[in-house]
């Protein structure tokens, strides 16, 4: 019972999915209720404020266990590594309050869709469905399965005829009254935040209740000044960030606020057309496409044809074709009804319609699939207001030091408490005391000083035109040690310049015809092919489509017409005819009647065609040469096809094969309900068309110097292997003189297990005007950095997935070396980027936002070269389309760390040097004066904090990163050291000048010292009591002991703010940065003049008692002493980085990184890499495992990451 208890009481949320959370079940227990309610009166808000930062604590508080069926409140917590918890309530929605009485009909079957998770989440009798609301989903309590599911969604189960029968027809209006009860509103609505929220929500970070109780307890001991300072700078950091936050609720609500406001038609049932607003529509409405539309909801066509820009989605502004979904009579899922992409019938939400063509039979018309935040815009949307967590070690570590900087001020705390005490003050003072010296350790000014880095960050990314939607990742871009590039468009131009055809006859391939010559390809089946098989459209007298298609029509010299009504029967027929520059043709025109669309998973496309004249028809396929061959009858294909295929992909061309065949049927209506494998078989080869891709004049140049940094570069590409093979030697991402190794890995067969071959690529460069290079064999794995013997893995999507799958403990081996990926689809460019992330490797990926828009999301830092609304999703967009923008962003990343780690640094010594000086002066219950303090907080560390993070990134990429956590070696030693030089330095001072034979304990002996200075004034800080000696009111400033450590610990400041603000290789010299130079050294030549003068009204102000000179030389000679200690073991010893080097290698100190690990195995391994061999999947051999947990042959399966140093992003309303 107890188990099944337990069982019920937790479920899983979109289980298997990148959005998984756990979700356990509380009912509310008044008593519990009423406990906290008091214990909130008597702490004044505490509790509460402590529950707002913890919801877990609030629900474990107030709640108690029990079945989710049960449940009125749930706590959900991602099944990641950070466990994040959120905390809603389960609200019921009743059907008693639809306009229309709900009988006993409706009982049995709510709505018309059996499967639908509604019919099982209604409750009897009071007809009623439990609901949450999760990151604007909302899901329904399903007592059948016992979970919470989405709703706002037509379910995946059904099938073709379902799709057609169940809806085809339309909903009645009181389904469509229950599915909007049940469903929400179609809209995607983005609340632009009011301020008083966002400021309540920025007010109740946890530093800033810290900093509120600090500066209360300051102002409350008359600290005025530096208290208003930080009040002001606060109160601008806050306003600044306020201002931000709402601005980017703007932006984001302009964005979508058109997608609700759209009118559509839609079909009833039983009524007709009706029209009204698209909020108000509901999964399973009928719509009807009319022209030129935005979609307000993905929507599955089922009848009639259209054309649409899908750019919001891929980044390309490139028209798709869309066909109906087919009435297939089979029970599979209508997504799997065949092998083809079932995206090619479904119409996306924010994507626009630019032309229908009906069927024939009405107008053209679509399902609605998915309403609201469920559809593609909404998941997009929602990817910006919960942007994945990635947690970076800088955020993490500097948590740890805070920890540990207010353990210090708790020790002070009681160290102060035992000293006031033991002198006999009032508790009061005492306490007040006490507390002063605890909030010491932890600097108020830390939170604005640590994202400021960040800010000059982004103005200096913003002039290089790269726009930052998450200042976060900006440090991260410092720890990039590996960056992936797609290729077409990103390290090749995007448009492709015809190179030539090579036409088969015979089983054998012909010779080729060159396009410089300025001759249009002649007639015959590949003059066919070309000029019909491709998805251009015809759009107010412009062809429009991919650029691939484009050119490769432009080459025929043949032009488009839109066709007539009579001449569409069905589909997106086109007529292309003859240009005047077009080689004689028998046939006046061709007519394409029906078009299967290309997709990357098939990487074919093909249509059947009709020529003028003539009664059957034709079918004509383009797409990869490896595809396209398959399809075709083995005899048409020549012999020497895999050589001629290579010997134009070495040279970087873009090969594109092409295949016919002549349909032996006479009747349209067959043609159209032909199945796409019945089409695409039995072809006949018809030869190949050569393209060029050239490289951009930018891509040598950038990944020679990314090269030079060691920053591994890999090409991730959908392009044939080859061709991405010769473009990353030609663009030296493969060094000269490399080896390259192909890995092909095939599906296991009924009684062959999976296999993996590697192949030695020799004589690869064998193009014309090229030599010839042969390259011998090596088992050296060298960092990427060094040329020579190195080895590079090359491999395309197709083997990438088999290996996953069937060898999975081989990849990361793979990955290590692994420089060229092709023919990879969207979800394996994510999939791999993970792979990659699991190594530790500091993952950046750029592209051009076609199909990377996935891949740039999972990066690290993903930089998209596209300004389509998809690549909002994308942390860095460049406006400049080269990869130039990658160095600089770099750059800016290393820079932006280093300064975080140096004003951390500078804030972590400021504070211990500070809490060193109290300690010393709370021994004789004295503390610094006011305006002691306002010089040193300031006019020094507010200013250093603000200016320190300006120094621009140096121009140059230095060969290693920066460190990328606090808590390592160097840094650690910094400030333990250079704490240990101010403690001994202040120690030291402050016993010293006890020793000296004109030092005078002022709070003793006030007669005598205030009879030799007469003229000096001590601010009533020395009382006389009726005996003639000298009471001390605790907290008092004047004495010699403050006279000496003021100077010494203000030039400490000054000194450390300098030896920490290191320069090159990571930032310019220290001396670039103006105004902070300027700045240090008016600091130090104020603190000097004050230390010499004799002005009167300048000790007095300062509270300062006058000294010899000597005394004045010796206390500068030991400040600056103490400097030039720090400096040579802060720049000679712990910013060395041949120093640790050597280090690390004399003990024998390894990087702990999966990857570095993987790299000193295997370069230990004299059988790595492995030449020219097969190797078998088996039951464990060679380290080899079957993977049970993948799931398809189109999509890799996400897989939980376990990553070990990436930033945690905060929800998008409550970033700083």
């Amino acid at each position: 019972m107890e188990e099944n208890s337990k069982k019920d009481h937790r479920a899983l949320l979109n289980q298997g999915e990148e959005d998984e959370l756990e979700v356990f079940g509380y009912r509310d227990h008044n008593v519990r209720k009423a406990l906290c309610l008091v214990a909130s009166v008597l702490t004044c808000g505490g509790l509460l404020l402590v529950f707002y930062w913890r919801p877990q604590w609030r629900v474990w508080a107030n709640c108690i266990p029990c079945p989710l069926q049960e449940a009125d409140t749930v706590l959900l917590r991602t099944t990641d590594e950070f466990q994040i918890y959120m905390r809603k309530k389960v609200f019921c929605l009743y059907l008693s309050t639809l306009k229309f009485p709900v009988s006993k009909k409706w009982e049995e079957s709510l709505v018309a869709d059996c499967q639908s998770v509604i019919n099982q989440a209604l409750i009897k009798p009071e007809l009623k469905l439990r609901c949450i609301h999760v990151q604007k989903i909302r899901y329904v309590w399903n007592n059948l399965e016992k979970r919470f599911q989405k709703v706002g969604l037509l379910e995946d189960s059904n099938s073709c005829s379902d799709i057609h029968q169940t809806f085809g027809l339309g909903l009645t209006s009181e389904e469509q009254e229950v599915r909007r009860l049940v469903c929400g509103p179609n809209a995607i609505e983005v609340e632009i935040q009011p301020i008083w929220k966002l400021l309540v929500k920025q007010v109740l970070n946890p530093f800033y209740v810290f900093q509120a109780f600090t500066l209360t307890l300051w102002l409350s001991q008359g600290y005025i000044e530096y208290s208003v300072a930080i009040i002001i700078l606060t109160v601008i950091s806050i306003v600044l960030s306020v201002y931000d936050l709402r601005q980017q609720s703007v932006k984001l609500h302009n964005l979508v606020e058109d997608h609700n406001k759209v009118q559509v038609t839609i079909i009833v049932k039983d009524k007709g057309l009706e029209e009204l607003e698209s909020r108000l529509l509901v999964p399973g409405d009928i719509l009807i496409l009319p022209g030129k539309f935005s979609l307000p909801c993905d929507a599955v066509l089922i009848d009639g044809s259209c054309v649409v820009n899908e750019g919001m989605l891929t980044g390309e502004s490139i028209p798709v074709t869309k066909t109906p979904l087919p009435q297939l009579e089979n029970s599979m899922p209508w997504k799997c009804h065949s092998l083809e992409d079932y995206r090619k019938h479904v119409l996306f939400c924010g994507t626009e319609v630019i032309q229908v063509k009906p069927s024939g039979q009405g107008p053209v018309r679509a399902v609605v699939l998915r309403t609201g935040y469920n559809t593609a815009k909404g998941d997009l949307v929602r990817s910006i207001l919960y942007p994945r967590p990635l947690n970076f070690k800088l955020y993490s570590d500097a948590f740890k030091f805070m920890v540990f900087l207010a353990c210090l001020g708790v020790m002070g705390f009681f160290y102060a408490l035992g000293v006031y005490m033991y002198h006999g003050v009032p508790p009061k003072d005492t306490v007040t005391m006490a507390l002063i010296l605890l909030t010491t350790t932890v600097p108020p000014v830390l939170p604005a000083a640590l994202t400021i880095g960040n800010v000059y960050a982004q103005k200096r990314l913003k002039k290089k035109k790269i726009f930052c939607i998450s200042p976060q990742r900006i440090n991260m871009c410092g720890q990039i040690n590996l960056m992936c590039f797609d290729k077409t468009g990103t390290l090749t131009e995007d448009g492709l310049d015809l190179w030539g055809t090579v036409p088969t006859a015979d089983n054998c391939f012909q010779e080729a015809h060159s396009f410089a010559s300025g001759q249009a390809v002649p007639w015959g089946p590949l003059c066919a092919a070309m000029a019909s098989c491709h998805s251009l459209i015809l759009l107010n007298g412009t062809i429009q489509g991919d650029p691939l298609d484009l050119k490769m029509f432009e080459g025929t010299a043949w032009k488009m017409e839109d066709c007539n009504v009579d001449s569409c029967k069905f589909g997106m027929s086109n007529i292309i005819k003859p240009g005047t520059k077009a080689s004689k043709s028998p046939v006046e025109a061709i007519i394409t009647l029906r078009q299967f669309p290309f997709s990357s998973s098939l990487q074919r496309m093909s249509v059947i065609a009709q020529l003028a004249g003539e009664n059957h028809f034709h079918v004509y396929m383009k797409g990869a040469p490896e595809m396209v061959a398959r399809f075709c009858r083995s005899e048409t294909v020549p012999k020497n096809f895999p050589q001629e295929l290579r010997s134009y992909t070495v040279q970087g061309f873009r090969v594109i094969a092409l295949a016919h065949k002549t349909l032996k049927m006479e009747n349209l209506s067959e043609v159209e309900h032909l199945a796409r494998e019945k089409v695409e078989s039995e072809l006949t080869f018809l030869g190949l068309l050569i393209m060029e891709n050239r490289l951009k004049k930018e891509t040598k140049p950038v990944l020679k110097e990314l090269s030079e940094a060691r920053i591994r570069t890999v090409m991730i590409t959908g392009d044939n292997l080859q061709t991405a093979i010769t473009v990353a030697k030609n663009s030296e991402m493969i060094p000269p003189g490399s080896q390259v190794i192909i890995v092909e890995a095939n599906e296991p067969e009924e009684f062959v297990p999976a296999s993996v071959t590697w192949q030695l690529v020799e004589n690869q460069e064998t193009g014309p005007g090229k030599k010839e290079t042969y390259m011998h064999t090596g088992n050296s794995s060298t960092p990427r950095g060094e040329r020579g013997s190195c080895y590079h893995f090359a491999m395309s999507g197709k083997s990438y997935q088999v290996i996953f799958q069937h060898f999975n403990s081989l990849l990361p081996k793979i990955l290590v070396n692994g420089t060229v990926f092709a023919r990879m689809s969207p979800g394996q460019k994510s999939s791999l980027i993970e792979e990659f992330q699991k190594l530790n490797y500091y993952v950046g990926m750029c592209g051009d936002g076609a199909n990377d828009c996935g891949a740039l999301k999972v990066a690290h830092a993903g930089i998209s070269l596209s300004e389509q609304e998809a690549s909002v999703a994308s942390p860095f967009t460049s406006k400049t389309t080269n990869i130039q923008c990658v160095p600089h962003l770099i750059r800016e990343g290393r820079a932006a760390l280093v300064s975080s780690f140096g004003v951390f640094k500078y804030l972590t010594m400021y504070g211990i040097i500070q809490f060193i000086s109290a300690l010393l002066l709370y021994w004789q219950l004295q503390l610094f004066g006011n305006y002691q303090y306002l010089m040193q907080d300031v006019a020094i560390t507010l200013m250093v904090c603000l200016t320190m993070s300006s120094t621009h990134a140096y121009p140059k990429l230095a060969p290693y990163r920066p460190a990328g956590q606090l808590l390592s070696p160097p840094l650690l030693l910094s400030i333990f050291l250079n704490s240990c030089f101010s403690c001994i330095v202040q120690i030291s001072a402050f016993l010293c000048v006890k020793q000296q034979p004109w030092y005078c304990e002022v709070y003793q002996y006030s007669e005598c010292f205030l009879a030799n200075q007469s003229n000096f004034s001590t601010n009533g800080s020395l009382e006389r009591n009726w005996t003639g000696n000298a009471t001390l009111i605790p907290g008092s400033s004047l004495s010699f002991e403050t006279t000496t450590l003021w100077p010494i610990t203000t030039i400490n400041y000054i000194t450390v703010a300098f030896i920490f603000s290191k320069g090159k290789p990571f930032r310019k010299p220290i001396y670039t940065n103006y105004i902070f130079s300027f700045l240090l050294l008016a600091a130090l030549g104020l603190t000097i003049f004050i230390l010499f003068s004799d002005f009167q009204v300048i000790y007095r102000g300062m509270e300062l008692i006058p000294t010899i000179t000597s005394w004045r030389v010796l206390i500068l000679v030991v400040a600056l002493t103490q400097f030039c200690v720090a400096f040579f073991v802060e720049d000679a010893i712990l910013q060395n980085h041949e120093l640790w080097l050597l280090i690390k290698r004399e003990f024998g100190f390894y990087s702990k990184s999966q990857y570095r690990t993987w790299q000193k195995k295997l370069a230990e391994d004299s059988t790595w890499p492995p030449i020219n061999r097969t190797d078998y999947s088996g039951d464990g051999k060679n380290g080899f495992y079957i993977n049970g947990g993948y799931e398809s042959h189109e999509q890799i399966p996400k897989r939980k990451l376990k990553l070990g140093g990436q930033p945690t992003e905060q929800h998008f309303w409550a970033r700083l």
